[in-house]
C-alpha cells in the first residue's frame, strides 16, 4: 500500500529540519498525549479489574456463595439440612454457624466498638482457607471449647492485645436483675490471629466455637444461617433452584452472593464504565492534537506538495505520505503508552511504596479501600481494546488533513512563488 517513495518522503517529513522544530514540537506532543492516554486507560481498568476480583475473592471467602436461613426462627436441624445441601451437585461445602453482632472490648482498659461475631466448627474453620491460610499469630489447634476466639489482627491492634489475653465479647439482648438491666456478655481468650488483606474482616470479624456461640447468644442447639460454597460462583443461581428444590417445603430462605452484594459490585461496574469514557477523551484530545500538527504540515508543505505533484506524484500518493506521518506519531504513541501501562501494572505494588518513601504519605489507605494492597489485574482482551481504539482514533485524525493535502492545486500553491 505504501511505496518506498512515500514511506521516504514521509520519513523525511517527519524529520524536522531548521525552521520546521514548531511543528515537530507540537507532533511530539501528540504522540506523549496518546501514549499517556493509553497508559492510563490501561493502568486504571486494570486496578478497577483487581479491586472488584479481590473484593469479589475476600467477600465470597468469607461469607461463601449462598446462605440458607430460618424464616422467623433459628435453624435447629441445621445439621440435616446441611446434609441435604451437601448431595446437591456444585456443592463444595457447607458450614452451620451462629453469626450475631455484637459488643467488642478489651478485657483490662482499651475501647469498645462494633463487630461481628461467628460461631464455627473447627472443620469448617480449617475449611475457609481466607481465614485458616492467614493465621498470624497462635494456632487454630487451641480453637475449641467454651473459652477461645480467633480474632483479626486489626482488631487487636486497635485493644493492643494478643495471644493468651482476653476479649470481652457482649451480646445484642441485655440481662434483666433486680436492679435493671445490664449487658450481657463474658471474657474470652485470644487463641489466634488472622489476616485476611480485608480491612472490614480485620478490625471487626471474632470466630468462637460453634457451641460457645451458641451459648452465648442464646440460640441452643441451632444456627443462625448455614452458608454454602459453589465450584463457581458464577453459576450460583443454578445451585440456588437445585438447593431450593433439593430442600422442598422447609421454611427457610436461600439467598446467593448477587442478591446480597448485587449493589455493590454494580457500582464498582458502572464507575468502572464511567471511568473508560472519561479516560477515553484523553485519547481523543491527543488525536484532536495529530489533526492540529498534521493541518500545520500540510501549510508548511504546500510548496514541497506542488513540486511533487508536478514531478508526477498523484493526489493518491500525497495522501498516502501524510497519512504515514500521522499514523506513524499514532502508532509510536500507543505502542509506548501499551509498553509504560503494563510495565506499570505489573510493578504497581513496587511503584506505590516508592512514591509513599518519597512523599511520606499513605496513598492507598485500607481503611478507606477495603483492602490492604493495591490490586492490578492485566485482561489482555481490554489491553487489545484499548490499543485497538487508540490507533483507530489515530488514522481517522490523519484523514482530513491527508484529504487536504492531496486536493492542494500545484498551480495554484506556486503561484506566488
Amino acid at each position: 500500500m505504501f511505496g518506498p517513495f512515500e514511506r521516504a518522503v514521509a520519513g523525511r517529513y517527519l524529520r524536522a529540519r531548521r525552521g520546521e522544530r514548531f511543528v515537530s514540537v507540537i507532533a511530539g506532543f501528540s504522540l506523549v498525549g496518546i501514549a499517556l492516554g493509553v497508559a492510563t486507560l490501561i493502568i486504571v481498568m486494570s486496578v478497577m479489574n483487581g479491586f472488584r476480583q479481590e473484593l469479589l475473592g475476600r467477600i465470597l471467602g468469607l461469607n461463601g456463595h449462598l446462605g440458607i436461613y430460618g424464616v422467623g426462627q433459628p435453624l435447629v436441624d441445621y445439621d440435616a439440612v446441611a446434609a441435604r445441601v451437601r448431595g446437591v451437585p456444585g456443592v463444595v461445602s457447607v458450614m452451620p454457624m451462629v453469626e450475631s453482632a455484637a459488643g467488642l472490648k478489651a478485657d483490662r482498659g482499651g475501647g469498645f466498638t462494633g463487630g461481628v461475631v461467628r460461631g464455627v466448627r473447627l472443620d469448617d474453620l480449617r475449611r475457609t482457607h481466607v481465614v485458616a491460610d492467614n493465621i498470624r499469630a497462635g494456632s487454630l489447634d487451641a480453637f475449641k471449647g467454651n473459652d477461645a476466639v480467633a480474632i483479626g489482627v486489626g482488631l487487636a491492634q486497635k485493644f493492643g492485645i494478643g495471644i493468651g489475653d482476653r476479649i470481652q465479647i457482649y451480646a445484642p439482648e441485655s440481662q434483666s436483675t433486680p436492679f435493671g438491666s445490664i449487658p450481657r456478655g463474658r471474657a474470652y481468650t485470644v487463641v489466634a490471629l488472622f489476616q485476611v488483606g480485608f480491612n472490614e474482616a480485620d478490625t471487626s470479624f471474632v470466630y468462637m466455637p460453634l457451641d460457645a456461640a451458641q451459648i452465648l447468644f442464646r440460640v441452643e442447639n441451632a444456627a443462625t444461617q448455614i452458608e454454602v460454597v459453589t465450584t463457581d460462583p458464577d453459576r450460583v443461581r443454578e445451585v440456588n433452584r437445585a438447593i431450593r428444590a433439593a430442600l422442598g417445603p422447609l421454611p427457610v430462605r436461600v439467598i446467593d452472593w448477587t442478591q446480597n452484594n448485587n449493589s455493590f459490585f454494580a457500582a464498582v461496574e458502572v464507575e468502572r464504565n464511567v471511568m473508560f469514557l472519561i479516560l477515553t477523551l484523553i485519547i481523543l484530545v491527543a488525536a484532536f492534537n495529530i489533526v492540529s500538527s498534521l493541518i500545520m504540515m500540510v501549510k508548511d508543505k504546500t510548496k514541497d506538495i506542488a513540486v511533487l505533484r508536478t514531478i508526477g506524484a498523484g493526489s493518491g500518493s500525497i495522501m498516502r505520505i501524510f497519512l504515514m506521518c500521522g499514523a506513524s506519531v499514532g502508532i509510536a504513541g500507543t505502542l509506548l503508552g501499551t509498553l509504560l501501562g503494563v510495565v506499570f501494572c505489573l510493578n504497581i505494588e513496587t511503584i506505590r511504596g516508592w512514591l509513599e518513601s518519597l512523599t511520606g504519605t499513605n496513598l492507598f489507605n485500607p481503611e478507606v479501600y477495603f483492602l490492604s494492597r493495591l490490586p492490578a489485574v492485566l485482561q489482555w482482551n481490554e489491553v487489545l481494546q484499548v490499543v485497538g481504539m487508540a490507533l483507530v482514533l489515530s488514522l481517522l485524525a490523519t484523514l482530513y488533513p491527508s484529504w487536504r493535502a492531496a486536493r492542494t492545486d500545484p498551480v495554484e500553491a506556486l503561484r506566488h512563488e
